[in-house]
């Protein structure tokens, strides 16, 4: 399997790597948040744009990734606009979006873009296209806040991301029983046997599905996902406690 190299950081090989959202509504908050990370072992940091005040102005958002890029010089930055339908906090047209991700894209500012598998074919082409002709990585995801898809359709999703472009596909399902959390770690585990060619992200998210951000190294993910200060979906650990127990887990295996 191929890694995926940002900045300095290497994902797909060794302990998985601990990202960290930032989910500042005002500049001020979004800096304060910064500030916090800066202390913790974090490897790669979300910047939720879908959270920040100034998102429906592309200036404004672009302004705000050149002061995060100033903030983690050599941090990988990944900016995400996470749509309501997949548990964001704001909605916008779809020709937004991809003008959104596109002005950060073309920024220089980051390292990443999130582009969402359903925003449409031709969109997501375009945000891929643009992402990779500026030297811009891609996590390409889907989001199920209400069930787990049957393993099959797991893998299915995440062929189709490699497919469309993605530098790193990425799904996050929501389990209603332990059964479904197996699920995610059986299908995440033929995906990188039988499948995947570069990196995968999975979870399952809430309580149930904690042991899906710890046992990466295990199945297969290559990032997990941690809180500083505010989490920014449901299960996730505080960063600190994530990267100790990331860490004894390798040291074991």
């Amino acid at each position: 399997m191929n890694t995926v190299t940002m900045k300095n950081v290497e994902f797909g090989a060794g302990v998985p790597k601990i990202c960290v959202p930032i989910c500042g509504k005002s500049k001020e908050d979004v800096l304060e948040q910064a500030k916090i990370i800066l202390d913790t072992p974090a490897d790669i940091i979300e910047w939720r744009m879908d959270w920040f005040d100034g998102v429906e102005d592309t200036n404004e958002v672009v302004e705000m990734a050149k002061e995060l890029r100033e903030a983690f010089k050599e941090t990988p930055v990944l900016a995400t606009f996470r749509s309501k339908k997949e548990g964001g906090e704001l909605e916008v047209s779809t020709e937004y979006y991809v003008e959104l991700n596109c002005a950060v894209a073309k920024s220089g500012y980051v390292d990443a873009v999130d582009v969402e598998l359903y925003t449409g074919d031709s969109e997501v082409e375009t945000i891929v296209t643009t992402a990779h002709e500026n030297g811009v990585k891609v996590i390409m995801s889907n989001h199920d806040f209400f069930k787990t898809p049957s393993k099959e359709e797991i893998i299915s999703r995440l062929c189709a991301m490699q497919e469309k472009g993605a530098d790193i596909p990425k799904i996050a399902v929501m389990p209603q029983s332990k059964k479904d959390v197996l699920t995610l770690l059986s299908a995440t585990n033929e995906m990188v046997e039988e499948h995947a060619d570069r990196p995968i992200i999975t979870m399952s998210m809430a309580a149930t599905g904690v042991i899906s951000r710890l046992a990466g190294e295990v199945f297969g993910s290559c990032l997990t996902f941690g809180a500083a200060k505010k989490a920014s979906a449901p299960g996730q650990m505080g960063v600190n406690d994530l990267k100790t127990v990331l860490e004894t887990l390798h040291k074991s295996l």
